[in-house]
């Protein structure tokens, strides 16, 4: 990997590209993942069947809010002289505050669809609007914030030391493989443990419970989820979540550092 910092420009490339690899790759296990945290139960949610449902939507919103996510943690991180574990979360956090602006919304379409709300993108844009105007695609952005936060704090230092260490001990910069597995271990492990996050936030988005009662706030989520099942409930759709975090990761920095690379060869 070169040396030269990533301008503003190679980071929105290289995060754009890596993200619709990833959302679009792995969008079926996005899916069951999703479809198990509903609250009307998997195969009510859709089961197996449709597990493309929504993938426009992702695939629309993933390429900008990597990018976006990429070109502001590239912006903020310090330079390398002085980068630690502090500087990696906090300038991994500014990057998931800024994608979640585009994030949000698009999530709450998918997973609308993914849980069989809704037929086609177009419906899902077009109910939303309906029922709640602009506001009700950024139902969930705090929970969403509230995931990404302790998600990047672990994931990014772990990805950022892996690299370093592993450059360290072979005596030079880590390949794009290798980057690409450092970032796999850092997003399986961070996945798992914000598992509870991601229900908060998926019951939020889909709006209401089994019996079609709205959800009220996260805390009126948390509350109710825990009612359901106790604290067990919050870590439905761990498996799915870490292996396609996992997988994710590895195809997520293995394409970021790729393309990264490439462009900052050419210029």
């Amino acid at each position: 990997m070169s040396e030269k910092d990533p301008s503003f420009r190679v980071a929105l490339v290289a995060g754009g590209c890596a993200g619709t690899s990833v959302d679009v790759a792995l969008f079926p296990i996005d899916t069951l993942k999703t479809r198990m945290q509903s609250p009307q139960g998997f195969y009510k949610a859709g089961g197996f069947k449709g597990v493309y449902n929504g993938m426009f939507a992702a695939a629309a919103g993933s390429a900008p809010g990597a990018a976006l996510f990429f070109s502001t943690y590239e912006t903020v991180k310090v330079p390398d002289s002085i980068q630690n574990e502090s500087c990696y979360m906090a300038s991994s956090s500014c990057g998931e505050v800024a994608a979640c602006w585009i994030r949000v919304p698009t999530e709450n379409v998918k997973q609308k669809m993914q849980a069989g709300m809704y037929p086609s993108t177009r419906i899902a844009i077009k109910g939303i609007f309906e029922q709640r105007g602009y506001r009700g695609f950024y139902v969930g952005y705090f929970a969403c914030v509230l995931r990404e936060i302790p998600f990047s704090f672990i994931q990014f230092p772990v990805y950022e030391t892996l690299k370093k260490r592993w450059s360290e001990w072979q005596g030079r910069d880590v390949t794009p493989i290798q980057s690409a597995l450092c970032g796999s271990i850092g997003g399986g492990f961070s996945a798992a443990t914000t598992t509870p996050f991601d229900v908060v936030k998926t019951r939020l988005m889909l709006g209401r419970d089994r019996e079609g009662t709205q959800y009220n706030g996260m805390l009126n989520a948390i509350f109710r989820i825990y009612a359901e099942g106790g604290v067990k409930k919050f870590f439905t759709g761990i498996v799915p979540r870490t292996v396609w975090i996992g997988l994710g990761g590895c195809v997520f920095f293995g394409s970021y550092e790729s393309v990264k690379e490439l462009l900052l060869d050419m210029m």
